[in-house]
């Protein structure tokens, strides 16, 4: 086991699916993002680009198609277990990158700079709550 997801794998994570499992999904996405984003914060060096794409996935004018890739990826990354769970110390995030990467790059041009305001904002707060004191004054 490589640690990485084939091709064929991250297609099947990402494939459109029924509005009833996409909206399961949107829902496990909204309960558990930002714990597992709190918990692999330092692991995941393009974070601010996964929180960009849950604002996007959220936002009602982004398309449909796209709102599905992301919430499939999303998905994915808050799943407790998954192909390599995130608890095997230095891998367990791999395969999640993988995913993550791969609908990121799909989806790019949809990420509004709103989206990643609201990214940036978010994990500023999400610094100063980890970090007392270090923030302005």
């Amino acid at each position: 086991m490589t640690g990485t997801l084939d091709q064929e794998r991250i297609a099947d994570i990402l494939a459109p699916v029924p509005a009833a499992e996409e909206r399961r999904r949107e829902r496990r996405v909204r309960e558990g993002l930002w714990r597992t984003v709190r918990r692999a914060a330092g692991r995941i060096p393009f974070m601010d680009e996964v929180v960009a794409g849950y604002f996007c996935a959220l936002d009602e004018r982004t398309p449909t198609r796209v709102r599905g890739t992301l919430l499939a990826a999303l998905a994915y990354f808050v799943l407790p277990l998954d192909f390599l769970p995130d608890f095997i110390l230095g891998l367990g995030f791999t395969d999640d990158m993988s995913v993550l990467l791969a609908a990121l790059g799909a989806i790019r041009a949809h990420i509004r700079p709103a989206h990643r305001t609201a990214a940036r904002d978010f994990l500023e707060d999400l610094a100063r709550d980890e970090n007392p004191g270090s923030g302005p004054r």
